[in-house]
């Protein structure tokens, strides 16, 4: 039986929040020493909304992979890498061009809803309208078997098993269709209840240092009828109760619970346990963020590795669609 790859990745939006982490670094961990897995930073991505102004890109995709590496995505089980140095990307991405219907893509869900949402930048560009496509190539290139989404992703991923299959139409059984591997994705609140989002501006870093956790925290939304602090609380509306259901462990859960009801703790109290349960369960990853600030060749050489070993993949699914697609000649070799 074959082995069966698993392919992910993220656009460089620079350091890794919480919602990054419970949402999809923490599933990668996991993944990583069950299958052969291929997680990568997406830099072209990047460009279809960020064209006019890439200069945070670099520094973006550093401290992701920072990030990655400190939260326990480790380079000699997962092939870590960057999307702009594997060019068989757009290979495929350009092939694949060439089959896709346009009312594919124009019908993608986020298509017009980020238009609507990213109003400040002009994003009618052949790239943005393809950038989908280019998701497609990304997975499929490592002829990958499933891709870890949520539930509100399947129909990204609906899209890729539709080109898959109209590929293998035209040109033989070239590339698997491939599966969705839905995973708990916990929804991880910000600091002022919205989903946790760097656009919103209420995220908190994963490697954050115990001065800025501590901050963080004390701005955090609480139940918005609790006004005095002898009145009791609903840990069900409050967000500090939601991040208790992350960190805290069951009887600290029951615990703030119960006493939140009864006004036996208040607010500011609950800030500051929840804020030190946080900082003593992150202290690891942000030790490993701390030692490789100091030596970036961690990073570098991560990536490195992991670039070499997406080049093979790649190059070798390439050989087989320019065989498919009869434009391989290999007597000009």
């Amino acid at each position: 039986m074959s082995r069966q790859f698993v392919v992910s990745g993220l656009r460089p939006t620079g350091r890794v929040h919480l919602g990054n982490y419970f949402g999809a670094v923490r599933n990668w961990v996991e993944l990583q020493d069950r299958y052969p897995c291929y997680f990568f930073v997406a830099d072209w991505h990047a460009l279809t909304s960020d064209y006019a102004d890439p200069s945070k890109i670099r520094q973006a995709t550093f401290d992701a992979i920072a990030d990655w590496l400190a939260a326990g995505l480790d380079p000699d089980k997962s092939t870590i890498f960057l999307q702009s140095e594997v060019k068989e990307h757009a290979e495929l991405h350009l092939l694949l061009s060439m089959i896709t219907p346009l009312p594919w893509l124009e019908r993608v869900p986020t298509f017009k809803s980020q238009q609507q949402e990213l109003n400040d930048r002009d994003l009618n560009t052949f790239g943005f309208l393809g950038y989908p496509l280019l998701q497609t190539a990304d997975v499929i290139i490592y002829r990958a078997a499933f891709v870890p989404v949520g539930e509100d992703q399947a129909s990204h991923l609906e899209l890729a098993r539709e080109i898959v299959r109209r590929f293998n139409h035209f040109y033989g059984p070239v590339f698997p269709e491939p599966q969705p591997l839905f995973t708990a994705t916990p929804t991880v609140p910000g600091l002022d209840g919205r989903k946790m989002s760097k656009s919103y501006g209420n995220t908190i870093p994963l490697t954050a240092g115990a001065d800025e956790m501590r901050a963080l925290v004390m701005t955090m939304f609480t139940d918005p009828n609790r006004i005095r602090r002898s009145d009791p609380g609903n840990p069900d509306i409050c967000n500090l109760f939601q991040f208790h259901k992350l960190f805290s462990d069951p009887a600290t859960i029951a615990r703030v619970d119960r006493e939140c009801r009864a006004a036996q703790i208040g607010c500011v109290d609950d800030k500051k346990l929840l804020a030190e349960i946080m900082i003593e369960i992150l202290e690891p990853m942000r030790a490993r963020r701390e030692q490789i600030d100091r030596d970036p060749s961690i990073v570098w050489n991560a990536l490195r590795k992991g670039n070499e070993r997406a080049r093979e993949r790649a190059s070798e699914t390439l050989g087989m669609v320019r065989k498919a697609m009869q434009i391989d000649f290999p007597e000009l070799r």
